[in-house]
Order: C-alpha cells, then sequence, then structure tokens
C-alpha cells in the first residue's frame, strides 16, 4: 500500500462535503482521502496537489480529479488558473508517506542505509546531504534546536562539524554513526527521528510552505468552508492551531476599535481529534497525529 489515510473519516466528515462542491486535497499521497472526497461529490470537482512525482502513478481515471505535481504552497495560483476560487473545503495530511518512508534510497527512514536525500520533490537540487556538509556549526545548531527540538543540538552539531573534516558525509548510516554517542540509552530511535525530522523540514522548507497554505486558505475558501488539517508534530499542530484561532501565527486576537475579534474561523474543534487505539495498532505511523477543523465565517 503506497499509504494508510490517517484519521479518513473523521477528516472527511470534517469537511462537511456538498455535493457538486469545490475540494481541495493539498496532499494527494496514495489518494487515500481525496477518494474518499470523490465518493461524495457528485458532479463536483477536486484539485488535488502533491509535489511527490511518485504519487502521480495514483491519480485515478476520474474527470472531476485534477492532480497538479507542484508543493501547496502554490495552491491560490493554481486555484485561480482553474477558475476554482472560491472552494468549499481544503484537508492537508501533513504526514510523510509510507511510500516514502518505504522506498530506502529517499534517505525518510532511519531503518535504511540510504544517500542523505530527504526532498519531498526529487526535482530540487538541495538535498539533506549538503546540510550537514555545507551549513555552518551554528546553522546546524539552529535547526536540530528549532526543528528537531534537541536539547543537545549544539553538541550534536559539533560533532557533525568535527566529523566531516575528516570525510563528506553521504549516508544516513553515516551520520547514525558519528551521532551515536549523543543518544540517551534506549531512546535511540526517538532521537534520531528528530535528527532526521530536522533535516526534512529544512530540505523541503515545510515549515514556510505550511504558513503559505494557510494564509492562503483564508482568501480562496468560501464562506461556510472548511479547512482541515492533520499534523503530525508539535511544530506544526502550533501554526495550525494559533491560525485557526486567531487568523496569525502568534496566536493573538486582534480586536476592531469596538472590541469585536478578527477573525476568519471558527473553530470545528476545540481539541484536535487523534486516532484510537484500533487505528494505532493498524497502522503504527498514525499515533502522533492530531486533526483540527475549521470553518470560514
Amino acid at each position: 500500500m503506497y499509504h494508510d489515510p490517517v484519521l479518513l473519516n473523521e477528516s472527511i466528515e470534517g469537511l462537511n462535503i456538498k455535493e457538486g462542491g469545490i475540494y481541495v486535497d493539498t496532499t494527494y499521497g496514495g489518494g487515500g482521502h481525496s477518494n474518499e472526497i470523490l465518493k461524495r461529490l457528485g458532479k463536483g470537482s477536486l484539485i488535488a496537489f502533491d509535489q511527490d512525482k511518485d504519487a502521480l502513478a495514483n491519480k485515478p481515471d476520474d474527470n472531476r480529479l485534477v492532480l497538479i505535481n507542484q508543493n501547496f504552497r502554490y495552491m491560490r495560483n493554481f486555484l485561480k488558473l482553474y477558475k476554482a476560487v472560491p472552494v468549499d473545503g481544503i484537508l492537508a495530511d501533513l504526514g510523510v508517506s509510507s511510500h516514502q518512508f518505504d522506498e530506502a534510497e529517499r534517505g525518510f527512514s532511519i531503518r535504511f542505509d540510504a544517500e542523505l536525500d530527504l526532498r519531498m520533490n526529487r526535482n530540487k537540487g538541495f538535498t539533506a546531504k549538503d546540510i550537514v556538509n555545507d551549513y555552518s556549526v551554528h546553522q546546524l545548531k539552529e535547526i536540530f534546536q528549532n526543528y528537531g527540538e534537541l536539547k543537545n543540538a549544539w553538541r550534536i552539531s559539533q560533532m557533525i562539524e568535527t566529523a566531516r573534516k575528516e570525510k563528506e558525509i553521504s549516508t544516513t548510516n553515516q551520520l547514525k554513526e558519528i551521532l551515536a554517542k549523543a543518544a540517551k540509552a534506549g531512546q535511540e530511535n526517538k532521537f534520531f527521528a528528530r535528527v532526521f525530522q530536522a533535516l526534512r523540514i529544512e530540505v523541503n522548507d515545510e515549515l514556510g510552505s505550511l504558513k503559505d497554505m494557510l494564509i492562503q486558505a483564508s482568501g480562496v475558501l468560501a464562506k461556510g468552508g472548511r479547512l482541515v488539517v492533520i499534523s503530525y508534530h508539535s511544530l506544526e499542530d502550533r501554526l495550525v492551531k494559533n491560525f485557526m484561532k486567531s487568523g496569525n501565527f502568534e496566536g493573538k486576537i486582534e480586536k476592531d476599535f469596538y472590541g469585536n475579534p478578527q477573525v476568519d474561523f471558527r473553530m470545528i474543534t476545540r481539541k484536535p481529534l487523534v486516532p484510537d487505539d484500533d487505528e494505532i495498532l493498524r497502522n503504527n505511523r498514525a499515533r502522533s497525529a492530531k486533526l483540527r477543523i475549521a470553518e470560514k465565517i
């Protein structure tokens, strides 16, 4: 299976799909969420995005679906191109697909030895190998501290700097061997998951793309349209929560002269929805997922 869609029923119900509406799936992947949308769409239309060209092979023969091989940060431009503004709902599943984790040569998984790649879009030249070999020790420290939330970010960065003076760091196993002594005993997998998360976020500018998409969502959604986002770590979830609540990424609600809050969305989920035990047992990669839903006012 290319990817087992996470929180499938909850996210599709959250979209509150109207037959004949226009919907967006910003992260097509294996098409699991999109296929469920199409089942309920009637004569409507679905515009989907995925920057990974591998996802294009999953497109069904359905003329209601337009699948665009681009980063979702360009959503507004393509929606205007296809004369699809306003839309009735936007869905974003921000996780890395099972396919990407399981394709060893992509470098997403700590289970395999592979080139330090981590690109969602393999047409992009910049890779994780460039980061670990070319970034300054101070830049590395910022990445591991801010994107991996690693308390020993400075030590990690110094270990990389020392190792790369001897030999270029090219593979996942090389990096793991270099940093092995920085991981707490019994927590090695968690440690390396955060190291690789930090590199992946930097390679793909994931948080910048997410911010761009959220800002655009506010402008392209019709009144009553739904924004549904599944995130997988606190950095993403914090941005999504703050934006849905306040319209900015700091979470500060602005008020007009009369004290009325100036917000674009009404929160449908006060607390995020999470997978139940059955789903986690079926798909362990769902364990950290959080689903938030908001409606355009």
